[in-house]
């Protein structure tokens, strides 16, 4: 592995699957016989917690070739009304696994997001999203980026008939003074583009198709950066098991695929949400 691929895979590779993470999130099911509609794992739907209601979402990503992998923890809340949501992601990894197999926490996200237009009985729904990166990640071992990080989420989801949706993500984040393993600071940007076609072959299962791509930057030296860009088509699907005491069990599986510049790349995606009534 050359010395810019592994700086890529210990600064870029965080940042996507901690994005992954914050984006696997959905919204609960207040009529458990509606459609799972609220059905993406790398791209965000723009469908806020109900009242009454929490959701613990595990998420798993295992990459084919060189055995890294990230599990996330991600707990919703709604926050006074469906009108905003609070939630916490803490990621735990192990990257560089084919040169020294060190694992370890990476930086924690605090999230709110705001239901700006709709829900989940609307065509149209936005519901805008803005993140908190804390430094509990360690930077010299490449598991964090030493520095505070805001992350801003644009998520739309799109009703197109009884049978499919669509959710459009645009994204940023902007990390003042991260740092490598090294020591050497500058600031980051880093972008996040992503489209999902979803099909809802029956109210309790899914069958999904993910795009996303992100531009990630990692700190070349003082004051300096280098980016570079990760593309995945991600096929998918994901089902539901419902309780009367009102639990909704939702596994799911997917394998992104590496495209363009990522091309050869491959990974398996795993995902299992409890969501629970707590009034």
């Amino acid at each position: 592995m050359s010395h810019s691929a592994l700086r890529f895979l210990r600064h870029a590779l965080p940042a996507l699957l901690l994005a992954t993470a914050l984006v696997a999130e959905d919204k609960p099911q207040a009529k458990k016989e509606g459609p799972i509609q609220d059905n993406s794992f790398l791209i965000e739907e723009a469908y806020n917690q109900e009242v009454g209601v929490v959701q613990h979402i595990n998420t798993f990503t295992r990459y084919q070739d060189s055995k890294d992998w990230v599990y996330t923890f991600t707990q919703e809340w709604p926050f006074g009304s469906q009108a905003h949501q609070v939630s916490f992601t803490l990621p735990y990894q192990r990257l560089g696994a084919s040169l020294d197999g060190k694992q370890g926490f990476g930086d924690v996200a605090l999230n709110y997001r705001y239901q700006l237009l709709g829900d989940g009985d609307a065509l149209v729904a936005i519901s805008p999203r803005l993140s908190v990166l804390l430094p509990t990640g360690d930077a010299k071992t490449g598991y964090g980026r030493g520095a505070l990080g805001l992350q801003v989420m644009f998520p739309v989801s799109w009703v197109l008939n009884d049978s499919f949706a669509a959710h459009t993500n645009i994204g940023a984040t902007h990390t003042p003074r991260a740092q490598n393993p090294l020591g050497e600071r500058a600031s980051t940007q880093d972008l996040m583009l992503g489209q999902s076609l979803i099909w809802l072959v029956n109210p309790r299962f899914n069958v999904m198709l993910e795009y996303v791509h992100t531009g990630a930057q990692a700190v070349a030296g003082p004051n300096q950066t280098e980016r570079m860009t990760s593309t995945y088509l991600s096929p998918g699907i994901r089902w539901a098991y419902n309780f009367p005491s009102g639990l909704q069990i939702v596994p799911g599986l997917a394998f992104p695929i590496g495209v363009g510049a990522s091309k050869g790349e491959k990974a398996v995606f795993l995902y299992l949400s409890f969501e629970h009534p707590f009034k």
